[in-house]
Order: structure tokens, then sequence, then C-alpha cells
């Protein structure tokens, strides 16, 4: 393709995702190229790259298009991201604007009034609002300024990059170090993360899903932070295991290989696709102690297991700024609405997970949040509802885990919990909470 195929492609697919902006931006483009079997691999790549960027810059492109009066168009955000952010000049980016058969149409009037405006304009000015400035949507600024204070700015930058490539060696199938060997055999080269004992980082993003390591069950594609959720659940072998909100089951892969399929773990969603993808990535890890469950309205499955499990884990659905840099489109797909009906879910789901927990078992609560009020916002309310749960420290929980090292440090707000962000350590950011309920007796 030429480049200015690529940047019609790439507008069409921002149009894709504006159409369906409630949506997951990865499952569009998916569907997107799905569609055009003819683009290939690297024309798939540049398209994805100069639509990304345009998602990922969006708070800023359309603080900008605001301020020139203008609604932010497919082609004037790809216009003003090649312009703010790949500083292409404006002579450059007109010429792109073909009008033959596989460019995009000649610019407007309108258009190119636009894009004179902003050509060789900085994409961060003086007086810019904080929200475009630190790239974050107005609803989150007050919970992270909470949470970080004068290190937002720092996060927030660390939150725009891109996130690394994180593999977890499956325990079942060989250790890490043979699982980073059989990569390297395949020309891809790792390195340990440095918090998780399971994990291995690529340095520079490329697929893995298409080798023999992959397809044969060594690793698993999961981020760094996820793995240490999933440890810090202290899933022994023998103990009967929940994972209350598995999704497609990263977390529970990573419980199961560290029970060396000894014990029982189920896996619980309200999403039927989601738990049948778990089932493929469950039976090619070769994990045959785990079994699945389906919530569905007026379910009594939670009322016939209560107080059954040594240990449930709640990987609590959340507004996910955590992982804006893995989940740009996330940014401006969440607003203050969906944070107050999740923060109502939240306390629901811990409250029925409580149940579950036999006396003397462990109950994680975690998000992939850095919001205080779903992280200890939640845990503390949930604590005065029930008063026999008690929480552990970091520390003791980190050591009761077998965890090596010290537990990564936190912000003190965070109180005794695990606090993960992508400035202080490298991972998405996480939330995790540790809570015991009383032995018996």
């Amino acid at each position: 393709m030429t480049p200015s195929a690529r940047l019609a492609a790439a507008i069409d697919l921002l149009a894709a995702l504006e159409a369906e902006r409630r949506r997951p931006a990865d499952a569009i483009a998916h569907e997107f190229f799905r569609g055009r079997r003819y683009i290939g691999a690297g024309d798939r790549r540049a398209v994805s790259g100069l639509a990304w960027g345009v998602v990922r810059q969006r708070l800023r492109l359309d603080w900008w298009l605001g301020r020139l009066g203008v609604a932010p168009t497919p082609r004037l955000l790809a216009g003003a991201h090649a312009l703010l952010v790949e500083r292409l000049a404006l002579s450059a980016l007109g010429g792109l604007f073909t009008g033959d058969r596989y460019g995009p149409g000649p610019l407007s009037g309108v258009e190119q009034g636009v894009l004179r405006a902003l050509a060789d304009q900085p994409l961060v000015v003086p007086g810019m609002p904080d929200g475009p400035r630190l790239n974050l949507p107005d609803w989150a600024l007050p919970g992270l300024r909470a949470r970080f204070g004068e290190d937002l700015a720092a996060e927030a930058a660390a939150m725009e990059a891109e996130a690394p490539l994180d593999l977890r060696a499956n325990l079942l199938k060989g250790t890490r170090a043979a699982a980073a060997a059989a990569l390297a055999g395949e020309g891809i080269d790792t390195e340990p993360t440095p918090i998780s004992p399971w994990g291995l980082r690529i340095p520079s993003r490329r697929p893995v899903t298409g080798s023999a390591t992959y397809r044969a069950g060594l690793v698993e594609v999961q981020d760094e932070g996820s793995q240490i959720i999933a440890a810090l659940a202290d899933a022994q072998p023998g103990l009967r295991v929940c994972d209350l909100c598995a999704g497609a089951g990263g977390k529970t892969l990573a419980m199961a290989a560290v029970m060396a399929n000894r014990g029982r773990i189920t896996a619980c969603d309200v999403n039927a696709p989601r738990l049948e993808g778990a089932a493929l990535r469950l039976r090619r890890a070769g994990v045959d102690n785990a079994e699945r469950h389906l919530l569905v309205a007026g379910d009594k499955w939670a009322k016939r297991r209560a107080g059954q499990f040594d240990r449930v884990l709640v990987d609590a659905p959340c507004t996910g700024t955590g992982t804006w840099r893995r989940n740009p489109d996330a940014r401006t797909r969440t607003g203050a609405g969906d944070l107050a009906a999740l923060l109502a879910k939240q306390g629901e789901i811990l409250s029925m997970s409580a149940e579950l927990v036999r006396p003397g078992g462990l109950l994680v609560y975690a998000t992939c949040s850095l919001l205080p009020e779903e992280d200890e916002g939640q845990v503390t309310a949930f604590l005065a509802r029930r008063p026999d749960f008690m929480p552990l420290p970091l520390a003791g929980a980190w050591a009761g885990a077998r965890l090596p090292g010290a537990p990564p440090s936190c912000p003190a707000a965070a109180g005794p919990n695990l606090l993960l962000s992508p400035a202080r350590h490298g991972t998405d950011g996480f939330f995790a909470a540790v809570l015991r309920r009383a032995p018996p007796g």
C-alpha cells in the first residue's frame, strides 16, 4: 500500500471506532481487518499504528480541534495527529489527500484552514487545561490526583507510553528458564520480569501467539502485574479456589499452575464467550483441575457453595484506569456515569464473594484501577460491613504467598495493600487487598 492508501485505511478504521465508541477498540479493529484480508501484515501494522496514535492522543487532539471550533472527524483527527504528533510538514500531509482510487479525498477548504492553523504548533501548549495537558479525562483527575499527588505527571506520562509484552511461564510444562530458552530457539529474546518469578518480558513487541512455544502451552501472555495478583491468592496444591470474575482465565491459569493440578479451581464469569475462551486456554496449558461456571440471574450456585472455598479471588470489573497504556481508547470510552455504576457493582460482588470464603480462608479483592474509590475505598466499606474479615498487611501476604524478595513499594495512601503503577513498577496499574476471614470459634 502507498502512504496515501495507508492513511485512507486508517481514516476508515477511525470512522469504525467512532461509530461504536462504547465497544473496545481492539475488537472493532479485529473485525475491520478481518473484513479486509487484502491488507497484508506490514500494511496492517502501519494502518493500526496510525489509528492507534490518534486514539492514544485523542483528548489532546479533541482539545485542539475544539479550540478551532470544528468537530473531530476522522479525517481531521488523522491530519491533526500527523501535524502535532508526527511533526509532518503541512505540504507533505496535503500531498497524501490525493483523491485517487486508494487515497483519501482532497481536503476541503475548511479542512485546509484547520490544518493550516495546526501546522508547526506543539502538541502541549501553555494554558492547556490539566485534562488534555496530562492526557487524562476530567472525570478521573480527582481520583488520580488523590492517588499520586505531585507524582501525577510522571504517572500520566507512563500511562501514555506503549505497554511491553509480558509472558508467564507455565509451571505445569516447565520452568521460566526453559520457556526463555524455547523462545530464544525461535529467535524471540526475552528477559525475566523484575517482580514476578514466572514472568518473561519481550523488550520489543512482536507476535508470539504463532510461535511453537506458545502453541505448546509453555507460555501465556499476561502482564506482570496480573501475575502478581494471582500469586497473592496463595493458591496452594490441594486447596479449593474460586476465581470469581475470571474473564478469559488469565489468573485462573496462573493459579492452576501453582497448584500443580492438585486441588480444585472454579472459574466464574457472567460472560459466556469469555469463559469459552478460557476453556481453550486451559486445555493448551494442560490444566485439568479447573471447572467453569457461568453466573446468570437467579443463579443459586453461590448459595450452594457458601463457605466452601479456601481462596476466593475477585478481579472486579472496574474503570481500567491502570490499563490505559494498553487500552488507550478506554480514556474516552469510560465516563463518570460508568464509575458510579461500577462502584455499586463492586460492592455487590465483594458481598457475594465473602460468603464463598470458608472461615480462616482468604479473599483477594483486586482491580486494574488506580482510583482510590474503586480500591481501598471499597475495601474500607466492605470491612465496615463484614467485621469477620481482617486485612493482611502486604508484607505478610507477600511472605505467605512465598513470593521472592520484598513487596514492591507503593504510595502510602494505599495502606496495607498492594498498588502497582506503570511509572513505579513498569506494570499495568493494579490494586489488591488480601483479607482473611476469621477462623471458627
